[in-house]
């Protein structure tokens, strides 16, 4: 039982309490402006990756005081010693974490039980029709996309030290790959097209994973007082961080520059999307508000020509026309 509750139960516990983080960053995201559905998932997908590495590897890995903490963050080089010291403390918690959260998630978006759930009720106890297609959502990058990517980290980190976890990871790669791909192909429906704005979050989370890797095993070499292999990880280091930069200067450019093929189908997802807001609003009967709206909103004066304005001051002169008119040449 005291196995049970602290090695199973923290985990589900921490699962529960991530179900709300999504639809709050998505909420800030909004709050930012973002003009996009694209833009704001992926500002969303950010602030969920980051607040996930966050609490679920940092904080349990550094489990203690809060002075220990702020010591951790304030002596920089100790960082590699204590990662190599604390990690292999938590290696069961993460294994029981990528059972929970890894596993569990698949089977939830393999079966769908909400939304099912959901559809059942409106369509047996509201007597509601579902055959509109708008109803059909969208993939959701923002809670699925930094699951992966912590998953990857996990495996980065924890290899070295708890080696048991990759076979757990690779089987979830494995589901995951065969149902992320049934459930694009024939489950979600495409709203919008992002020109593939999310490859550069998936790049540098892996980067670094990869570097925090290699970080934790010059602490562990160190540890074990072993010079020879502490000195071929810094360049190892070093070489993944110039990898970095070339793939940066390389690649990200043409995730901002878009090319004519791709400008011209996100044209045609965004005037179908604009296309959608136009039928809600004539279900909604907000149609003739905007009509009328609109008759106010685009009418500016017309300006007057100039040879206008010299007739208007020739002939609007009375008695004094003549003097006008020589005023006027």
């Amino acid at each position: 039982m005291i196995q049970l509750v602290t090695g199973y139960l923290p985990s589900v516990i921490l699962l529960l309490f991530f179900y709300a983080v999504p639809p709050t960053m998505m909420l800030f995201s909004t709050v930012e402006g973002a003009i996009s559905r694209s833009g704001r998932k992926k500002s969303a997908c950010c602030k969920v990756l980051y607040f996930t590495i966050w609490n679920v590897f940092f904080v349990n890995v550094l489990s203690a005081s809060v002075i220990h903490q702020l010591m951790f963050i304030s002596h920089p080089k100790d960082i590699p010693f204590v990662l190599a010291r604390t990690l292999p403390g938590q290696a069961t918690f993460f294994i029981t974490y990528v059972l929970t959260s890894g596993w569990t998630s698949l089977c939830a978006e393999l079966v769908q039980c909400f939304p099912l759930t959901y559809n059942l009720l409106q369509k047996y106890v509201f007597r509601k029709k579902l055959d509109d297609p708008n109803m059909v959502p969208t993939f959701p990058y923002h809670t699925e996309v930094p699951r992966v990517l912590l998953f990857g980290l996990l495996g980065f980190t924890c290899s070295i030290l708890a080696p048991l976890i990759l076979p757990f990871l690779m089987v979830y790669f494995l589901l995951g790959y065969l149902i992320y791909r049934n459930q694009m192909l024939n489950v979600y429906r495409t709203k919008y097209e992002s020109g593939g704005q999310l490859w550069p979050v998936v790049h540098n989370s892996t980067i670094f994973s990869l570097v925090l890797a290699q970080i934790i095993a010059l602490g562990v070499f160190g540890i074990k007082k072993s010079t020879v292999a502490s000195g071929l990880v810094v360049p190892l280091v070093i070489f993944t961080l110039l990898f970095h930069e070339y793939c940066r200067k390389r690649f990200l450019p043409i995730f901002k520059n878009f090319s004519a093929q791709v400008g011209s189908l996100l044209v045609l997802y965004n005037s179908a999307a604009l296309v959608e807001m136009d039928r809600e609003d004539e279900m909604s009967g907000k149609m003739e508000e905007i009509h009328l709206l609109l008759q106010s909103a685009y009418s500016q004066p017309v300006p007057k020509d100039k040879d206008e304005d010299e007739d208007d001051v020739v002939d609007g002169g009375g008695d004094g026309g003549a003097e006008n008119s020589a005023s006027v040449i």
